[in-house]
């Protein structure tokens, strides 16, 4: 049994981690596993303020240089804050989104140059990747779809960009993905929850005890 674990959950719009995260945080409080669930961008108090701005529908004019670089921002933040004294703590983290979002959304949909915004990050957090990384695959429309259905009085900036935007943020993962093969583990979000739950558990049970 691995212990003292950084994992993170990533995917596109509407893919489940949310949902899948407390899920699976709810399992390792039952079998008493010392874990911390958070998420990005957020999980202090700074780095939610900073989300708001970054979310919010009203802020159409936001550069895409400036959208990175508050990413890089609060996770910074909420990285030397929250996450590295949990984990010099023993505990696992699990975080709702990390730097491959940022790979995702702003280096490669943004077209900002995934190489440039790896150096933004690097700067904000060091070279500290996660040990592992879960995908959640499901298709940009497929995702979509689900969040214009089921949250449609909390949409954000994001949520309301194009489907074309989707799509690249689904290649940049991709090429995240190729980039970091040893540590990603692609799940098939497109399922019923409570399966996209157990296929999860699959993967963590092992590792988390």
């Amino acid at each position: 049994m691995q212990r003292n674990l950084f994992i993170t959950f990533e995917g596109g719009e509407g893919a489940g981690k949310t949902s899948v995260l407390k899920a699976i945080g709810d399992r390792l409080k039952e079998r008493q596993i010392d874990a911390l669930l958070t998420r990005e961008p957020g999980g202090i108090e700074i780095a939610e303020k900073i989300r708001a701005v970054i979310l919010d529908p009203t802020h159409t004019e936001m550069h895409e240089r400036t959208e990175a670089l508050l990413y890089a921002a609060a996770r910074a933040q909420h990285f030397y804050e929250k996450i590295v004294p949990a984990l010099d703590k023993g505990k696992h983290v699990l975080c709702d989104r990390f730097i491959d979002s940022s790979l995702a959304y702003q280096g490669y949909a943004r077209e900002i140059g995934v190489n440039e915004v790896l150096a933004i990050n690097e700067f904000a957090i060091g070279k500290r990747l996660p040990d592992v990384t879960i995908f959640f695959n499901i298709s940009p429309e497929k995702g979509l779809a689900r969040i214009h259905t089921t949250r449609t009085d909390e949409l954000n900036r994001l949520d309301v960009e194009s489907l074309g935007f989707h799509e690249k943020v689904y290649e940049g993962y991709g090429e995240a993905m190729r980039r970091y093969p040893e540590r990603f583990k692609i799940i098939n979000a497109d399922q019923e929850l409570e399966q996209v739950i157990e296929d999860v558990w699959m993967i963590l049970n092992p590792l988390l005890g």
